[in-house]
């Protein structure tokens, strides 16, 4: 994990070396004399085998004697060295499984009636000689043991500490001299509220008389958290922050099973007594007590980890570019390597160093949103693809314990917000609503759930106004053809009682004789036609005949040509005869349908119907047919109609009851808010504030009337929806603004299918952030300076219950640093192991106030740019690097320490 990271601590584990006390005893698995030097290395390996079996990664050793009895051999020492060099019977190297181990003791001062306990602790650095030496030192030269009795130091806490510090910079200007390492110590308060511990030695004077400031931690007891410390003891938190002191858990181990009994979460960027130091000066950031109490009063582990390597939470670990023409590649071809802390990491650089180019170019690569104002994404695709991704190169991205073969935004699904973009997005009012929606943990899901619910209701309240409006015109059309169907039937019903039936009968039986006179005229003519001549003279130029024809002799041929002339001539006088019978009858047909129709004429007329009427009878009957089946029709469509109007309204009333329930967990998190920063930021409630989609409906309506109505209306004298519904039903709406010829307008406009319309639109809630500016008055963001509005939004995002990494580019422009100081960098503590951050900086006060854990110098020449140091504070390099960048350089901040008299 680069720079700084966390690892389970516990630095109060004593060792064989207070085998004379009695309290510790020789592990079952050493046989013999425990003082022997085999058994001294075989307990060495025993210890840090069961601090890694228990997850301990950083070992503070102390006993109360750092040798045993008088002898110079120390347990101490040989765990120390197993851990720099031996190897666990796994094959793997202590050092892989522990990342530090400081020697160091814990001897009884000349303080109080009992003697005071104190814990120092050594780089591994110091060495044999000088660790034994200075235990020496702060003893006074006593023996540490009186038989099994500890002896207390000739030397106060005061003694002890001059003497271990004038040794230390005795040694260390040597050690410089001759080319060696150097060392430094800490010093810790080991069970405070015990007899020996620093408030039972010191009592009520431990403030006068005690060098606090010297001591870096206070050890609690094992079933204490700092709030049931600091109960009784309410001064101690005001001199804690002055000293910058923090609380902790230690073991007090007198047995290696016991190692990590009780624990405490502790980041470090080197193992090493600087690391440590950098731990407690920042234990807002890198110190996290890892328990809680529980219901039934005792202390259990805290569940959120902030170990990334036990965690789910998505961070990006490296970015490795080659080849190309991106700004960061190498001319000779290598990698270009950036390395990325999963809690906060700090870009600094110069101007045109590229550190945009980089945020932008991560942004585009991950296929991140890019920003909705047009210039800004401008410049983003600019540095990300003409500079970032400038000629297609190679580019990997790690993200530790992610699928490698899903997308890269899944994988890392960061949040960016490029330069200038979150003072854009302060005016936002979704934007605003999308961070409150985050900033409590336990009402996010909730939250996210019924914004979902809203957006389906809205949808399926939407597609039933216009299924209804569907709905109205089928039943209007099915309501139509009833009536026609109706009609038709009334209208038949007529018909029959005038006699129709008898004149269609007689129109019938006429229409029969007259197209039976016209065919036999035509039988009649065709008779006549006919004429059977003589034979042809060549018979073979006949058509063949039938083979029995063949047979017959041209005699019986004639004879049959005879026959057939003698039939067609009765024929055609019997069709003579016939014509004139069928014409009388015909005529007399005729007689009998005009009669027939005069009869009915008078009876229709009887029944106010006229002759018209008689020619659509066959239309009328085709309605009349399909009475039964429209009247189904209508019976369905309506039906089907009250079903949905039912299905609406109940939409109506369970979308009005997510409303109010989210309303209610907004107001929670506004009460969270102002709790949290204690009144200096909150946010209000403009209930349906965000009135675009009625605004959208309004104009639509296209009544000019209505829509100057509406623009001349501003803020919160615009009507809701439900207002003018309600307006609408109770004929009151006067009361939103409108004149009476607007009024009627407006009516005349909302049809029922308006009105379902307008039921289904919603207007979301609008917030307002809003900032103390004194004396209890609140300014809103719109009425803020830009750095005021991007603090207050920066304070929101940092306070999110969102596990998404955050980049963000300068967020300090135009940023009030008290401000910066006093709420932004708080919050960014509080997300250490909780959230990725990466931040593009210039401001001192985020990269080491803020306790940056990774910080990353960029370099830049003409034509390309890289990484100049990378690391932790701990690293001297990287402490000159951030004071040259960000600082102005050690005669700046020098300078500065003299004009503000510090």
């Amino acid at each position: 994990v680069p720079g700084a990271r966390w690892f389970k601590a516990d630095l109060h584990v004593h060792t064989l070396d207070d085998l004379p006390g009695g309290r510790v005893k020789a592990p079952p698995a050493i046989a013999g004399d425990p003082r022997s030097e085999a058994n001294i290395r075989r307990y060495a390996r025993l210890l840090l085998q069961a601090a890694a079996q228990r997850g301990v990664r950083v070992l503070g050793l102390t006993p109360h004697s750092a040798r045993m009895a008088t002898d110079e051999a120390s347990a101490v020492w040989a765990i120390v060295d197993e851990w720099n060099d031996g190897i666990d019977d796994d094959g793997k190297p202590f050092r892989n499984k522990i990342y530090a181990v400081f020697p160091g003791f814990e001897p009884s001062l000349a303080e109080g009636r009992s003697g005071l306990h104190l814990i120092f602790i050594f780089d591994p650095e110091i060495g044999q000689t000088d660790y034994l030496r200075a235990f020496d030192l702060v003893m006074g030269q006593r023996e540490p043991w009186r038989g099994n009795e500890l002896q207390i130091s000739r030397n106060t806490a005061a003694d002890a500490f001059e003497a271990l510090s004038e040794f230390r910079d005795r040694e260390n200007r040597q050690g410089v001299a001759d080319g060696c390492s150097t060392w430094d110590y800490l010093s810790l308060a080991p069970h405070i509220d015990s007899e020996k511990g620093i408030f039972g030695a010191e009592k009520g004077q431990i403030l006068a008389r005690f060098p606090v400031a010297k001591v870096a931690g206070l050890e609690l007891p094992d079933e204490k958290l700092p709030d049931d410390a600091l109960a009784k003891k309410p001064w101690l938190l005001k001199d804690m922050g002055k000293h910058r002191q923090a609380f902790f858990h230690g073991s007090d181990a007198y047995s290696p099973q016991d190692i990590g009994r009780r624990f405490t979460w502790m980041k470090l960027a080197r193992p090493r007594i600087e690391g440590l130091r950098q731990a407690f000066l920042a234990a807002d950031s890198r110190i996290r007590i890892a328990y809680r109490r529980q219901c039934g009063g005792g202390l259990v582990e805290i569940d959120d980890h902030p170990d990334v390597t036990v965690s789910p939470r998505p961070w990006l670990k490296s970015v490795r570019i080659s080849g190309g023409a991106s700004f960061f590649r190498n001319e000779d071809g290598s990698e270009t390597r950036f390395d990325l802390s999963p809690d906060l990491t700090c870009v600094i650089g110069g101007s045109m160093t590229g550190k945009s180019t980089l945020l932008d170019g991560l942004r585009v690569q991950a296929g991140a949103p890019l920003p909705t104002n047009d210039h800004l994404n401008r410049q983003v695709l600019a540095r990300g693809r003409d500079g970032f991704l400038a000629g297609a190169p190679s580019v990997k991205l790690e993200c530790p314990g992610q699928d490698p073969t899903g997308a890269l935004n899944d994988n890392w699904p960061a949040e960016f917000y490029a330069q200038n973009e979150l003072q854009r997005l302060a005016q936002d009012p979704n934007a605003v609503e999308d961070i409150l929606s985050r900033l409590v943990a336990e009402e996010t899901g909730d939250i996210s759930s019924r914004t979902q619910r809203l957006a389906i209701l809205d949808d399926e309240l939407a597609r039933l106004a216009k299924q209804l409006d569907k709905l109205d015109q089928d039943f209007a059309d099915a309501e139509q053809g009833v009536d026609r169907a109706s009609r038709a039937a009334s209208e038949l019903a007529d018909f029959a009682a005038a006699g129709i039936d008898e004149l269609h009968g007689a129109a019938a039986s006429h229409d029969r004789w007259r197209r039976t006179a016209a065919a036999a005229e035509d039988a009649l003519a065709d008779a006549r036609g006919v004429r059977v001549g003589e034979l042809p003279e060549d018979l073979e130029a006949m058509p063949p005949m039938p083979p029995a024809a063949a047979a017959e002799d041209q005699n019986a041929i004639y004879d049959r040509i005879a026959e057939v002339r003698s039939h067609l001539n009765l024929a055609a006088q019997g069709l003579a005869d016939l014509v004139p019978l069928i014409s009388d009858i015909v005529a007399a047909a005729e007689r009998r349908e005009a009669a027939v129709r005069e009869q009915v004429e008078r009876k229709l007329a009887g029944s106010g119907l006229d002759g018209a009427a008689i020619k659509a009878f066959s239309s009328l009957s085709r309605q009349a047919a399909l009475l039964d089946s429209r009247k189904a029709l209508q019976q369905a469509l309506q039906e089907q109609r009250d079903k949905d109007e039912r299905r609406f309204e109940r939409l109506l009333d369970e979308r009005k009851g997510v409303i109010d329930e989210q309303r209610r967990a907004f107001d929670r998190v506004t009460a969270a808010i102002q709790r949290d920063f204690s009144g200096k930021i909150r946010a209000r409630r403009q209930s349906e504030g965000l009135r675009e989609p009625l605004e959208a409906f309004l104009v639509g309506l296209k009544q000019k009337g209505v829509t100057r109505w509406w623009n001349g209306l501003e803020g919160d004298e615009r009507p809701s929806p439900r207002a003018l519904l309600d307006g609408l039903r109770s004929d009151g709406l006067a009361a939103v603004g409108m004149s009476q010829a607007v009024q009627q307008a407006f009516r005349d406009a909302m049809t029922a299918a308006k009105r379902r319309a307008l039921a289904a639109i919603r207007c979301d809630d609008r917030y307002f952030l809003e900032l103390e500016v004194g004396d209890g008055e609140h300014r809103p963001l719109d009425g803020l300076s830009g750095g005021q509005r991007v603090s207050i939004l920066l304070s929101l995002l940092l306070e999110t219950a969102d596990q998404r990494p955050l980049v963000i580019d300068q967020p300090e422009d135009e940023c009030d640093n008290r401000f910066l100081f006093d709420t932004v960098l708080p919050a960014l503590k509080r997300l250490k192991g909780r959230r990725q951050i990466v931040i593009a900086t210039h401001n001192p006060n985020i990269v080491v106030n803020g306790d940056a854990d990774q910080v990353i110098q960029l370099h830049a020449t003409a034509n390309n740019g890289g990484v100049a140091q990378a690391g932790a504070i701990e690293d001297a390099a990287v402490r000159d690097a951030i004071m040259q960048t960000v600082d102005g350089g050690a005669e700046a901040f020098r300078l500065r320490r003299l004009k503000y008299g510090f």
